[in-house]
């Protein structure tokens, strides 16, 4: 019987077993292997006091339907949970107070010219300069440019320092001056190409998306509500419990934790996967969906050209703090979702989600829930701290910004450390070169956010790209 080793149980690993499983139409093994004593990677839920406390990613994004699609293939299609829109607001801290994001603004990119004009945030010389974007020409330059030169060329310092800045450190807790933008926001580099504009394209955008949803005929009973971003209410790790579930159903699965993989190596036309202790297993593919770092060591053995470009893939630490305190000792009106912190301000916090503002079933109804990020690479040192202290530094902050003085009845310190990969000047150019060299190896392929995409989405739609591939290679594709 063939055999398919995944070595990693994070999202992308599960996301590539289970889709092995849907669309296989001939029997063969599955053997998942993962170094920690638990299945889930970055995704980490738990639940203390009547609390859903999200250690990692606490959502994914609506528009890279993958995540939500997955959902539904296993059943959680009703656990599905919006953000409470009526509460939207995302806060900036500037000038040691927070100010409202104004209405409109699309990551970095304003569509409104009201709320941009009345806003406290950005200075009237950084209103007129972000307005001028559409007349500011589009690069004629070829090659990559960093996320801080895009956005200094098309909307100004301000709009860097103020808007885009945080809000990617939040996302990707990554340096814009480092960042490609093409790796990173292809679609604002496609705005530029096809319009001359980001404003200009974002509004068309806008437009074609309500013209497009007006003109649907509904069919069937009315569906969810559907907002930028979603999660489900049990919490993230619902799917992965579900996958795992749905996996190892079928005998012909096997799931390993708690043991590393030191190596893998060529085996006439298939491979042998090493583990730690000298056990070794044939594999006619092999699916390696762990960091860019690890995979290098794994690959090491049979090509150190490849190990040392995967190499060339920066990540980042990062640690989330939750911290719950009674409703009635928080002052603050809690009017949004949270706030983001521009590295300028020189905080020691990069962001702040409002989680139980933001989504419903979080918290009990005399509690609120905080979570707090910090590391990135903005500023690494707070990482070497231990708990107490760490959340010691997070409740400081939460009193400067917030007003916040009150005893916490709840806090939670989850560490991620070299957990972010970083899609760095140069990276399409460097996946291209990985992708070529992989390719090269018939059943081998590499799958994770250091690559294709970060985030829980696009980790799940490369993941299905690979199982495909992989039963085509092994001749257990379902007919057509």
């Amino acid at each position: 019987m063939k055999r398919v080793v995944i070595i990693g149980g994070g999202i992308a690993g599960l996301a590539a077993a289970y889709s092995l499983r849907e669309h296989s139409g001939a029997s063969f093994e599955i053997r998942i292997i993962e170094r920690k004593d638990r299945l889930g990677g970055n995704i980490r839920t738990e639940r203390e006091g009547g609390f859903l406390i999200e250690g990692g990613p606490d959502c994914f994004l609506s528009e890279k339907p993958w995540a939500m699609e997955l959902c539904k293939r296993v059943g959680l299609g009703d656990e599905l949970l919006p953000t409470n829109e009526q509460n939207k607001k995302t806060f900036v801290l500037s000038r040691g107070k927070l100010h409202v994001l104004p209405e409109g603004v699309i990551l970095m990119v304003p569509t409104k010219i009201l709320p941009l004009a009345t806003s406290s945030l950005i200075s009237i010389p950084g209103k007129i300069r972000m307005a001028l974007e559409l007349f500011v020409p589009k690069r004629t330059a070829k090659g990559d440019e960093s996320l801080g030169d895009f956005v200094r060329r098309r909307l100004g310092r301000e709009a860097l320092e103020k808007i885009a800045e945080p809000l990617v450190a939040g996302v990707h807790a990554g340096d814009p001056e480092t960042m490609s933008v093409r790796a990173s926001f292809p679609k604002f580099v496609q705005l530029e190409e096809d319009y001359g504009s980001l404003i200009k394209g974002m509004i068309k955008r806008m437009e074609l998306l309500k013209s497009t949803h007006k003109s649907a005929v509904p069919a069937g009973p009315p569906k969810k509500k559907i907002t930028m971003f979603i999660t489900l209410k049990n919490g993230l790790g619902t799917l992965i419990d579900t996958l795992e579930e749905k996996v190892s159903a079928s005998k012909e699965t096997s799931i390993t934790t708690g043991v590393n993989v030191s190596g893998v190596e060529r085996k006439g036309d298939g491979y042998e996967v090493v583990l730690e202790g000298g056990e070794k297993i044939h594999a006619d593919a092999v699916v390696i969906a762990a960091p860019a770092y690890a995979a290098a060591s794994l690959v090491k053995g049979f090509d150190s050209a490849l190990s040392e470009n995967l190499l060339t893939i920066p990540y980042v630490s990062t640690a989330t703090v939750s911290i719950a305190f009674r409703k009635k000792d928080i002052k603050h009106p809690l009017n949004g979702f949270g706030f983001v912190v521009p590295k300028v301000e020189k905080r020691k916090i990069m962001a702040a989600t409002w989680t139980s503002v933001k989504f419903s079933y979080r918290a009990p109804d005399d509690s609120v829930l905080i979570r707090c990020f910090v590391g990135g690479s903005k500023d690494t040192s707070l990482l070497g701290a231990n708990d107490e202290e760490m959340v010691k530094t997070v409740r400081q902050e939460l009193k400067d910004i917030m007003g916040i003085d009150a005893e916490p009845v709840l806090s939670r310190v989850f560490r991620w450390m070299n957990s972010m990969p970083q899609y760095t000047i140069g990276h399409e150019d460097r996946i291209a070169w990985i992708d070529e060299r992989v390719a090269g190896y018939p059943g081998f392929y590499l799958v994770g956010s250091a690559y294709h995409g970060i985030g829980i989405s696009d980790s799940i739609r490369y993941g299905e790209i690979v199982a495909k591939k992989v039963l085509h290679h092994i001749g257990a594709s379902k007919p057509q």
